[in-house]
């Protein structure tokens, strides 16, 4: 007789369009927008500009951006996601000697919340981790993730038990992972560079208002450059993918890093530790926007270094959230 599985793992993550062309790209841009987590201003006012602006300017410009990033399995978002999945399903099949369910789902867009979720309810699992991919806490991300899986679950006549994890900013593990890229990037490269830690930013108005994101960044860049013994003249914490004319949080990743060469600062790494899995933000605007950006300014050296994506340090982590929060359910 075949047993259920103790529990199952979600992993979340925002979300990328079917296809690199526009209408797949309109079609996720008006899910992701239309979300009040994500943009909070009176629906009367936003619906048109969103709707009648947004969505016929930004898609086509957004798919020529996708398609230069485009692998050939598919978004990298989700190819690199799925290979992190992967991992972690098998490891932990090794571990407890069984198949433990493992499913990625998106807060918009494919695969949708509800069908990773059903999923997981027809292999028998009536306990669930769920892992944000989101290092940091927002509103804008993990809630809003969190808001589509309980909305997923509102027509389940018997719900699952969960165990929701906030974020691990400040994990050990996590630390560890990313002060280990980057000590391989300077092997790689043969020198250590200044580095340039860079958060996807969200309006200002949101940390006042109480959204804890900014304080979770900049914990996370303070232990990375304190794991690497960094002083503060060796590393520069910014905020880059800025959209609209609000005021978003400071300092600006392009501003900052136009001013360094002026400063003596010519050669630079830059790590995205907001991102668990490398996407269109840190693909083309890190890697090219503001690469170009830094070199049209006098800047010598640019890299980017990778996300986390399916390391070993990575699974090492994401295995140690899972034992951490699904010790109740092995009792």
């Amino acid at each position: 007789m075949n047993k259920s599985p103790k529990y199952g793992v979600l992993m979340i993550n925002l979300g990328t369009p079917d296809a690199p062309k526009t209408p797949e790209v309109r079609r996720f841009l008006r899910e992701f927008l239309s979300d009040k987590r994500v943009v909070d201003l009176n629906p009367l006012i936003w619906k048109p500009i969103l709707n009648l602006i947004i969505l016929t300017i930004r898609p086509p410009k957004v798919a020529k951006v996708y398609q230069q990033v485009w692998m050939d399995e598919g978004s990298p978002l989700l190819v690199l996601g799925n290979r992190l999945k992967d991992r972690i399903k098998s490891s932990l099949a090794s571990q407890s000697g069984g198949a433990v369910p493992v499913e990625m789902a998106m807060t918009y867009g494919n695969p949708s919340m509800e069908v990773a979720a059903n999923k997981l309810r027809a292999a028998g699992v009536d306990k669930i981790v769920v892992i944000p991919m989101y290092p940091q806490f927002s509103a804008t991300t993990t809630a809003a993730g969190y808001d589509r899986l309980m909305a997923s679950l509102k027509q389940c006549p018997h719900w699952p038990a969960l165990q929701l994890i906030q974020d691990y900013a400040d994990h050990p593990l996590y630390i560890k992972a990313l002060a280990n890229s980057v000590h391989s990037q300077w092997k790689k490269q043969g020198e250590r560079r200044h580095l340039v830690l860079s958060y996807h930013g969200i309006p200002k108005r949101y940390v006042t208002n109480g959204d804890p994101y900014s304080k979770r960044c900049e914990a996370t860049s303070e232990l990375v450059a304190e794991e690497l013994g960094l002083g503060d003249s060796e590393w520069t914490h910014v905020y880059q993918s800025r959209f609209g004319r609000e005021e978003w949080l400071k300092p600006y990743a392009d501003a900052t890093l136009k001013a360094m060469p002026e400063m003596g600062i010519n050669k630079i790494n830059v790590i995205s530790p907001a991102f668990s899995i490398d996407c269109i933000e840190t693909l083309e605007e890190v890697t090219l926007e503001l690469g170009d950006e830094f070199k049209h300014n006098g800047g010598l050296a640019f890299d980017y270094i990778p996300a986390l994506n399916d390391s070993d340090d990575q699974v090492a982590l994401y295995l140690s959230l899972i034992e951490q929060n699904t010790k109740q359910w092995e009792q």
